[in-house]
């Protein structure tokens, strides 16, 4: 794996179990500096999330992983996605398929959020969800201490029919909270997407530019280019892409953005 996530493994990485919303999850945590919450997309904290971890910390910030679902550090399979994939369907903590819903998952993330930046330098954390994960990220921006959410790629609700395609994922009351934030100048939210990605569908970053406006900043790749740009053509992951090391490649310069924006939000300084 080489560009914007190597294969990496957890090495270095301290773990304890953490507790909110009366949700417990062990947490895996590493690096100085700022406090980003990451989030793993399905089937949990695989070698390419580690990878864009490892690169977190050693771009100067303090992450903290909770291990939602699978089993951490063990490589992406067919089974283990399927395996994930069927659990996360069926779980109350996630509501895959609810509209306008309030996920027990995201007072979870808040509470992490949080506690992690009681113990780590600058005014607030960020957090990073992808895919089944993505729209977490902006519910925990109902919190004060979240200061830099980025949403890559969301995925829930699935997205069968209009209704769900245009859903947030996150309840009406949250995203409330949240554009009132944004219009406050105190919130920016940062998106990430693939331009043919029916998986996480454009209606869905509509929704959230309409309530946001202009503090709903959006990275859109052009899956149009397919091969030409180092990425197949029905490309989803983004944070984690498997890219070629080239300057100037898309899903590098797209991860590089989201390292500026943790930057300028949490350490003052400007991308």
């Amino acid at each position: 794996m080489t560009g914007s996530a190597p294969t990496s493994d957890l090495t270095g990485w301290r773990s304890a179990p953490f507790t909110g919303a009366s949700l417990t999850h062990d947490v895996y945590e590493k690096g100085t500096g700022p406090g980003v919450v990451l989030m793993p997309e399905i089937p949990g904290i695989t070698p390419h999330v580690l990878g864009l971890a490892d690169h977190l910390v050693e771009q100067g910030f303090t992450v903290a992983m909770p291990s939602l679902f699978g089993r951490p550090g063990r490589p992406e399979t067919p089974l283990s996605f399927m395996g994930a994939f069927a659990r996360l369907c069926v779980s109350s903590e996630f509501r895959a398929f609810a509209l306008d819903a309030r996920r027990p998952v995201a007072d979870y993330i808040r509470a992490l959020a949080r506690d992690l930046n009681a113990r780590t330098p600058g005014p607030g954390v960020g957090v990073i969800g992808m895919c089944f994960t993505g729209g977490f990220a902006l519910a925990a921006a109902v919190d004060d201490a979240v200061l830099a959410p980025v949403v890559s790629q969301p995925t829930v609700p699935f997205p069968f029919g209009g209704a769900r395609k245009a859903d947030p994922g996150l309840s009406e009351e949250e995203l409330t909270a949240v554009a009132a934030r944004a219009g406050g100048e105190n919130l920016c939210v940062l998106g990430l997407r693939f331009s043919e990605d029916g998986i996480s569908p454009r209606e869905r970053f509509t929704t959230l530019r309409a309530r946001l406006g202009d503090a709903f900043d959006v990275i859109e790749l052009d899956s149009r280019k397919g091969n030409a740009a180092g990425f197949a053509k029905g490309a989803h992951q983004v944070l984690t892409a498997e890219v070629r090391e080239e300057p100037g490649h898309p899903a590098l310069a797209a991860r590089e953005r989201v390292v500026a924006f943790l930057r300028e939000r949490l350490a003052g300084t400007a991308a």
